[in-house]
């Protein structure tokens, strides 16, 4: 369920950063500044894209670091469980008797 959600996550994020970066493109192709005021924008919106990006990075990183401790603890979960289900079965074990065929102890 949580994998779902990561991938929504990440092709929402990648949808947005597309976007951003075509309508970048399409401001300054059609920008009718000089030559001084495109580069000044082309700085500014590279600044923004370069916020985005690093802001986009944090979450996702934040998103995998939630994701990692889940299965860390679900690994824990189940390996208390198989240490229960070994004792269990050494306890349950150790109370029974062999059983010997009873001409064993005559043969000699």
């Amino acid at each position: 369920m949580g994998d779902d959600r990561d991938s929504h996550f990440a092709d929402t994020l990648l949808t947005f950063l597309a976007g951003a970066a075509t309508g970048f493109i399409l401001g300054i192709l059609f920008a009718p500044s000089s030559g001084k005021e495109t580069r000044k924008k082309i700085k500014e919106q590279a600044k923004k894209g370069q916020e985005l990006a690093v802001q986009g990075y944090s979450k996702v990183a934040k998103e995998a670091e939630k994701g990692a401790k889940v299965v860390k603890e679900r690994a824990e979960e189940g390996i208390e469980a198989i240490k229960e289900f070994l004792e269990k079965k050494k306890t349950e074990t150790a109370g029974e008797k062999p059983e010997f065929p009873e001409d064993l102890e005559t043969e000699k």
